[in-house]
């Protein structure tokens, strides 16, 4: 159940964290797995990691913000793997450039690195791979977002939140046009997890832990876990869903 066997894996944003859990669970499932990240270190590592466990993947490193560089890496992955992609994760979302600051204090120009990676990263991902998933009448997409989309909150996120309740929409109308083809699209919505909170002060860190009823930031493999079954046949019912997975938070 729930095998991933002869499926090809795009996780952006591997390197590290929520999105190297992915791409572990994925590929001790049985799928390739094309690992992205913005730096070839952190792409190179965790592949390297798969690889010893006995499974198959290739690091790519390339910035998902740019279109004609995401389609070209994702060629060239598919070309070495022998594929196209079938199971796509947007998992690349935290901003190198992000500052957390009050709206107020933000200036235009610190906008851009959130929303353009949330929606525009995504998108340009979505792009190069939908109409191999469409022609061949099977493909999962998999966009991961957060509650901030959903819920306002006072902790500095608010050009974060943006982005996701942007690509959260796309994402709903994006499943209604390709069901047809055997493609779903769905939305995970994740609680806090430690790269989100990495800039904040550790008393606020600790007050949003204590408000998860698990009382514990969110595991990098029970999300991949959760990924893979999205990613399944046994999921083929499922699309333009949010499911929120966030242990136990209030999220609306």
């Amino acid at each position: 159940m729930f095998e991933l066997n002869g499926r090809i894996a795009l996780v952006s944003g591997a390197g590290q964290s929520v999105g190297e859990g992915i791409a572990k669970v994925l590929a001790r499932q049985g799928a390739s797995v094309i690992v992205n990240d913005l730096f070839a270190d952190r792409a190179d590592k965790v592949t390297a990691a798969i690889v010893e466990e006995g499974n198959r993947a290739v690091a790519r490193a390339f910035d998902v913000t740019d279109l004609d560089a995401t389609v070209e890496s994702i060629r060239s992955a598919e070309a070495e793997l022998g594929g196209h992609v079938d199971i796509l994760v947007n998992n690349a979302g935290v901003a190198e450039g992000r500052v957390t600051k009050p709206f107020r204090e933000l200036t235009p120009d610190q906008w851009a690195p959130s929303i353009d990676l949330n929606i525009y990263g995504a998108m340009n991902c979505i792009k190069a791979v939908i109409d191999g998933m469409c022609d061949s009448g099977w493909g999962r997409i998999v966009q991961i977002s957060s509650g901030s989309a959903r819920t306002g909150q006072n902790i500095n996120v608010s050009m974060y939140a943006t982005g996701k309740s942007g690509i959260e929409g796309f994402i709903r109308h994006l499943a209604a046009e390709t069901g047809q083809y055997g493609v779903t699209a769905n939305i995970v919505a994740l609680g806090l997890q430690a790269n989100l909170v990495d800039k904040m002060p550790p008393e606020v860190i600790e007050k949003l832990i204590a408000s998860i009823p698990i009382g514990r930031l969110g595991d990098p493999i029970e999300i991949g876990a959760f990924c893979a079954y999205l990613a399944s046949n046994e999921a083929a019912g499922m699309t333009g869903q949010t499911l929120d997975f966030n242990g136990g938070s209030q999220t609306r």
